[in-house]
């Protein structure tokens, strides 16, 4: 089923993060209005087409809920702190489910990680990301089955280690991709991948891979 936004306001959680400034910008790029969550507004310089709404706590679903109408497609790049036991991800897409409901939107595009459940195995990577991130993946974890389990067009990109690099477009796609223990994408690739899959899905319930 196609998702046309070309004409509606794509909704991004974690908008003022790494990742989620790239989405806002690529959003913006192709053509998008977009709708970012941020915990205060004037986070960012007013551009045409860019509306931020106030959303001070990712538990708070009502406040959602009020920023959705209109909105044709969520995109989450919501992450949590580098250190120590984090729920940011977990909460945040129980309030999303809960508003999209509410508002009646029904496509969800969320990053998460690859190293998380069926991929959480013996591999260099795995083990690696774990022993570096474990409070992090696990928030992934348990974020991912309220996903699967909402009803919703849901797509989860589980990408490898994420870098600053300039886009290129020069990255690859795909459900069973090789993730190495070297594996990476950069943030600005990773954001042109959800807007496109936001106005062409190609994954959805499908949980795509990106690396270079």
């Amino acid at each position: 089923m196609r998702h046309d936004v070309s004409q509606k306001a794509v909704a991004v959680l974690g908008a003022t993060g790494a990742t989620g400034r790239q989405v806002v910008s690529a959003a913006l790029q192709r053509g998008h209005h977009v709708v970012a969550l941020v915990r205060r507004t004037g986070t960012f310089t007013p551009r045409e087409r860019l509306s931020e709404v106030t959303w001070p706590e990712v538990t708070d679903a009502s406040a959602l809920t009020r920023a959705l109408p209109g909105t044709s497609v969520v995109i989450s790049a919501l992450g949590g702190a580098d250190k120590g036991p984090t729920t940011v991800c977990t909460d945040g897409i129980r309030s999303a489910v809960t508003a999209m409901k509410a508002a009646g939107v029904t496509r969800l595009i969320a990053v998460s990680a690859h190293g998380v459940l069926e991929t959480h195995d013996k591999s260099l990577y795995s083990l690696a990301v774990w022993a570096n991130v474990a409070e992090r993946m696990h928030d992934k974890e348990t974020m991912e089955p309220l996903i699967t389990a909402s009803g919703l067009d849901w797509t989860i990109v589980r990408p490898p280690k994420l870098s600053d690099h300039d886009v290129n477009g020069k990255y690859r796609t795909g459900t069973d991709l090789p993730i190495r223990l070297w594996s990476s994408v950069g943030r600005a690739d990773l954001a042109a991948f959800l807007v496109e899959e936001a106005e062409n899905p190609r994954y959805t319930h499908a949980h795509p891979r990106i690396t270079r």
